[in-house]
């Protein structure tokens, strides 16, 4: 069965302060988008569609065009603020995009396929995309069973200030029981702690789950996004820093029975770019598996 690699690659990336998404990090000039088309490629996906803007369509489509086009087909689809539901418009002072949730919905005319969700800047290793690619050859469609490829939270911390992370609960059978997106998670001596709007603190292990918006869903995902975007809205249009996660919408459906969610290991290590100071751990990172021979020194030959 086709199988769709959807990457997201429309935030703004404030804290990184930069089009973080097409930030060499590998010899040639690779960028991460390149080592995770390269991966999914090697599991079976064979069509990419990014979620990007109007605003930076050029130089990003420069970008992946010269680089993997030719390898596999490359849909565009635009997370446009103004993409809402009949009887809601775009506040004036909202600048940002919607969030994850809105980012998916942005694809439902164009998957129609099982699929996979990852974010540009994230770099997965190749295992993840081996046991996502696998789980999803196994599902139709319409089927509302969806995985999730699980990180231990502390190997997944930037040095260089907070992260937002989808802090998870898991059976005994291996299924998602709860996620809680949590946006203000920072390192400490002792694991991890994680501050709340209100300033209230709560300590973390480190060894918890989280979610590293790494997902393989399937279109029927798409109504539930519908749903759940239009109340979000009626509750949060007015607040320009409002974000409709699509954790949090995955959460609800765990949790009304509608769906269910299996959280698969990865020997993977995570790299990110969240500040500036994050792109040299990358760097450094994707050196190593190029020495280990994961990876060739020229990727595409």
């Amino acid at each position: 069965m086709s199988k769709t690699l959807v990457v997201l690659a429309a935030g703004i990336g404030s804290r990184y302060g930069g089009l973080k998404q097409i930030e060499a990090v590998g010899p040639n000039g690779a960028i991460v988008i390149e080592y995770s088309v390269y991966d999914a490629i090697r599991a079976g996906f064979d069509r990419v569609v990014c979620v990007t803007r109007r605003d930076i369509e050029k130089d990003f489509r420069a970008i992946v065009s010269s680089r993997f086009e030719k390898h596999i087909p490359v849909d565009y689809v635009f997370q446009d603020l103004t993409d809402l539901p009949a009887c809601f418009s775009v506040p004036a002072d909202r600048k940002k995009p919607w969030g994850t949730g809105h980012a998916v919905l942005a694809c439902r005319d164009v998957v129609k396929s099982p699929f996979a969700v990852i974010n540009a800047d994230d770099f997965y290793g190749r295992g993840s995309y081996t046991v996502l690619g696998s789980f999803l050859s196994g599902v139709v469609a319409d089927s509302s069973a969806y995985s999730m490829v699980g990180f231990t939270l502390r190997n997944t911390l930037s040095e260089h200030g907070h992260v937002a992370r989808g802090v998870c609960e898991v059976d005994k059978n291996g299924l998602l029981m709860r996620v809680v997106e949590r946006t203000h998670i920072e390192k400490t001596d002792g694991g991890a702690r994680f501050t709340d709007a209100d300033g209230s603190k709560l300590n973390l292990t480190g060894d918890e789950v989280v979610s590293m918006n790494m997902w393989g869903l399937t279109p029927s995902i798409f109504v539930h996004l519908q749903r759940e975007f239009a109340l979000f809205l009626e509750k949060n249009a007015t607040n320009p820093k409002a974000e409709f996660f699509l954790p949090t919408v995955v959460d609800g459906l765990i949790n009304s029975g509608k769906a269910t969610t299996k959280v698969m290991a990865t020997p993977e290590l995570w790299f990110g770019v969240t500040y500036p100071q994050d792109k040299a751990v990358v760097v450094e990172g994707i050196r190593a598996l190029i020495s280990k021979g994961v990876y060739p020194e020229k990727l595409w030959g």
